[in-house]
Parts: structure tokens; sequence; C-alpha cells
């Protein structure tokens, strides 16, 4: 890192909330680690599920699979270090560091994306096309599709971090977030911020709304489909095959896309409420979807219960021993 680029900036201190009161430090960082706790085990229980289940080899839940690893990631990317912020007040991370945080949050963010894309593909074969599915959707069909998102998803994020690391940084190096992102780092920059966050701003809409815009075209064939079945218990029965991932897809792409676009349209909110609702939306679908996943997914919820009705019959035996 030369001098003259970064000026004295040698490392980022995250801030996190800024109105947070230190009184309340310890408690921000309980919720955190419960939530990172929650996140871990439930993603963790679904990965046990499937690798001991050959039942769950299936293209649908090989989607899932990569979504629940994609969870874990992403999670262990942001939460560490701001529980670590509030638990030891220990919110300092290097120029370099802050810059790798940055990349894994956008690329996992960007394959979650196009997971969910797959996972909508896989729902509108499967009910606009049922006798086609099995020749369509195999298990090399995802392998390959997810492998691909896993790839592409490189190439958005790593263009951010090569624009942006360059840039001079002379003045705080307080970062507004609970992580390092890119509006929270190019803010900090003692420059025209705006030729790197418009095109950044491309970036984030192509890795949003491209597979939104197949996600919704899906969904609106789904429901014709659906319209068309005649009996009321069958339209009811297919949908709800979906509905679990329309929960998912609501999650991760409602308030993205709300904030993307409040942001960009001069709608401003407090610092700390911003926050919260990034945060909201960062960390509350990889807690929520594992439970999602156990209660709107047939064959994992009863994947679960011959695992808990297993675990539970050794317990009687020594019992009545």
């Amino acid at each position: 890192m030369s001098a003259g680029n970064h000026s004295f900036v040698t490392e980022f201190v995250i801030v996190g909330f800024p109105g947070l009161l230190p009184e309340f430090y310890g408690l921000a960082s309980t919720v955190l680690f419960l939530v990172y706790f929650c996140t871990a085990v439930g993603n963790v229980v679904i990965l046990v599920l499937f690798a001991t289940d050959r039942d769950l080899h299936k293209p649908m839940y090989f989607v899932i699979l990569h979504l629940v690893v994609s969870d874990i990631l992403f999670s262990t990317t942001t939460l560490p270090k701001i529980i670590a912020r509030y638990w030891f007040q220990a919110g300092a991370i290097s120029f370099t560091g802050c810059f790798v945080q940055m990349y894994l949050v956008h690329y996992f963010g960007t394959v979650n994306s196009y997971i969910l894309f797959i996972m909508a593909l896989d729902r509108y074969v499967s009910i606009c096309f049922p006798l086609r599915y099995p020749m369509i959707i195999k298990n090399s069909t995802i392998h390959i599709l997810s492998t691909t998102a896993w790839i592409v998803a490189k190439a958005c994020p790593l263009m951010m971090v090569i624009r942006a690391y360059p840039l001079p940084y002379c003045d705080s190096n307080k970062i507004m977030q609970c992580y390092c992102d890119h509006i929270a780092i190019t803010t900090l920059a003692c420059t025209d911020r705006v030729p790197y966050s418009f095109p950044a701003f491309i970036f984030a809409m192509l890795a949003l709304l491209g597979p939104l815009a197949f996600i919704i075209f899906s969904y609106c064939s789904i429901i014709v489909a659906v319209v068309q079945i005649a009996s009321p218990q069958g339209r009811l029965k297919t949908l709800s095959t979906c509905s679990g991932q329309l929960i998912i897809i609501a999650l991760y792409y409602l308030p993205r896309c709300f904030i993307y676009l409040a942001s960009n349209i001069g709608i401003r909110f407090s610092t700390d409420l911003r926050i919260v609702i990034i945060m909201l939306y960062s960390l509350l679908p990889p807690m929520i979807n594992p439970l999602i996943y156990c209660f709107k997914t047939k064959h994992i919820k009863t994947s679960l219960m011959k695992r808990f009705k297993k675990s539970i019959a050794p317990q009687k035996d020594n019992v009545f021993a």
C-alpha cells in the first residue's frame, strides 16, 4: 500500500450502530452471537441431514444445499467481527482485511441471488413442464448450474474491489456499518464517489434484478399453470411446493431492492435505521431459512423427524433396561 494513495489510513474501525449507547454493547453482542449460533446450528443440521439421508440427493435439495453453504459462509464473514466489536471493543480491521471482507460480502450475496434463480428454475420446470422435468432437471444439471453460479458471481465483486482499493482514504477511517461493504468504504474516500458508486450500483442491480426478472416470470407462469388445474386440492398441493421458496425469495429480494432504490432516488434514513434494515435482510434469512426448509419441505421434515425418533429411541431403551 503506497502512502501517497492512502495517506495515513492503515486500518478501518467498524462502528456498527453509531447511536448505540455503551451500556447496551453487551446486549447487542449477545443478540448477534445468538443470531450467529442459531444460523450455524440450523444450517449445519441441514448439512448433516443431507449427508446422511440418500433420499435428499435430488435436484431441489442440491439447490438448497448450495444456499445453506452460502448462508453459513456469509454469516461467518460478517458476524464474528461485529460481535467482537461489541463484546471485546475490538472493532479495528486492517486495510486489506476490510476489502477482503467487502469482496466476500458481495460475493456470497451474489451467489445467493443466482442460487435463488436456480431454485425458481427448478420449480418452473417442475410445475409448467412436469413430464419433461426428469429429462431437463437432473442432479448433473443442478451441479453444472450451481458451479457456474459460484464462478460467475466472482466477477462483479472483484471489479468493485479493484476499483475501490486504490482510492485515497485520507480522512475518517470509521465505517458506519456492521461490516465492510462497498458503500460504507467508498464513502470514506477523499474523492468524488460518483464514478465508483454508479458502476457498483449497476453491478448490484444486474446481480439482483437479472435473476429477479426470471423469478417473477417463472412464478407468473406457475400461477397460470396452477389456475388451469381442475382440482382445488391439486392447486393447493402444487402451490404448497412453492410456498417455502417464495418466503425465502421475498426475504432476500424485497428489502435489498428497497434499500438500493431508496438510496439512489434520494430517500434518506437515519444511519442507525439504515443499518438495522441492512442487518435484518442480511442476517435474518440465513437464520430463518433452515426453519423454512424443515417446515415447508416435506422430505427434509420427514428426514428430520426420522433422525429425531432414532435419537430418542435408545434413551427409552435405557430407561426400561
